[in-house]
């Protein structure tokens, strides 16, 4: 395989049982200690669905932004749910060329964390069209939710630990959100450099599955230089957040990435966030094998390791630096920088 060419890990053993699981685990663990991005095939996930995904997605984007504007964010309050315009979210201060709507898990007002009223838990916003879109969404968290729960025993068994480490410690009840972007193509005039769709940046909890169409785009930063991430019909894309790299000292690397705006046509990217639970408090759990000072080669010169508290709070405040209007609305007060 090129140094910058991605693996490409066929997950069935961790899916349905068939294959050996340790030889999936091995190549996990080389994927994120080389990259910290991976495609998979034999996820399981319905292609059928996927494909409504993104036909519904392209009508709910076709749509004015006058209809668009009904389900817009500020009306999810600290659910922290719904559509935002283009450059209305930001990557390091800076508008990203692309629109969006944000889901989280489907909770109801006698939910506990709902009734605490703890930020990004609640009701989605779902658009009166296309009128399938809310199914739809809905059985893509339950089906990602699921693979997520079957990924992190890879995980576990790739760090050494037991098949069932993550789901005892730390994703019991995972921290999961959804996202399904559109960017608009750059106009036919625009200059010949790259136009970022969105800038360099790294997640923030521990697993990234992404569904993308096959305009590509997507780039990652390893090994020094910059590769782009192939788009693949038949694949999923996973890349670390930075509660991997903190838990396991610098081994995984939460990988900075970027996405060129396209040129011809709008491009559909849909990440799912798989996180660990909202009053998780993310430790070490292995040595690390060298010592680690990550804070001047990362996009936004923060270490993941000069951090205390819990998951929920190290979310909190990095999702509220991307809609600071919407911060002071939802959350009622400023947030420390």
């Amino acid at each position: 395989m090129a140094a910058d060419e991605l693996p490409v890990i066929d997950v069935s053993a961790l899916v349905d049982g068939v294959g050996d699981r340790d030889e999936v685990a091995a190549a996990i663990d080389s994927a994120c200690r080389e990259h910290g991005f991976f495609t998979i095939t034999g996820h399981g996930v319905d292609r059928a669905l996927l494909d409504r995904l993104d036909e519904q997605a392209r009508s709910f984007f076709a749509l004015d932004e006058e209809e668009k504007a009904e389900i817009a964010m500020p009306r999810a309050g600290r659910a922290w749910r719904g559509w935002f315009p283009v450059g209305g979210e930001l990557t390091s201060g800076t508008p990203d060329r692309k629109e969006g709507v944000y889901f989280g898990a489907e909770l109801g007002p006698d939910d506990p964390k709902v009734q605490a009223g703890i930020p990004l838990h609640g009701s989605n916003l779902f658009p009166d069209r296309p009128a399938g879109l809310r199914a739809t969404v809905l059985e893509v968290i339950d089906a990602f939710t699921t693979l997520g729960h079957q990924l992190m025993v890879g995980f576990a068994l790739a760090l050494g630990l037991d098949a069932g480490w993550f789901d005892r410690e730390l994703t019991q009840d995972p921290t999961v959100l959804f996202r399904i972007f559109h960017y608009p193509p750059l106009p036919v005039d625009a200059a010949p450099e790259p136009g970022w769709g969105v800038g360099e940046h790294t997640d923030y909890g521990l697993l990234t599955i992404l569904v993308q169409d096959e305009t590509g785009g997507l780039e990652l930063r390893t090994q020094g230089k910059w590769i782009s991430v192939p788009a693949r019909r038949d694949a999923l894309v996973c890349n670390l957040g930075d509660m991997l790299e903190r838990m396991t000292g610098g081994r995984y690397r939460s990988t900075p990435h970027r996405a060129h705006s396209p040129r011809a046509s709008g491009r559909i990217s849909c990440p799912f966030f798989f996180d660990p639970g909202w009053d998780a408090e993310v430790r070490a759990i292995v040595e690390p094998e060298t010592s680690v000072d990550d804070s001047t080669g990362r996009w936004d010169g923060a270490s993941v390791f000069d951090f205390d508290g819990t998951y929920g709070d190290y979310l909190l405040r990095k999702v509220a630096k991307v809609f600071p209007d919407l911060r002071e609305q939802a959350l009622e007060q400023p947030l420390d920088p």
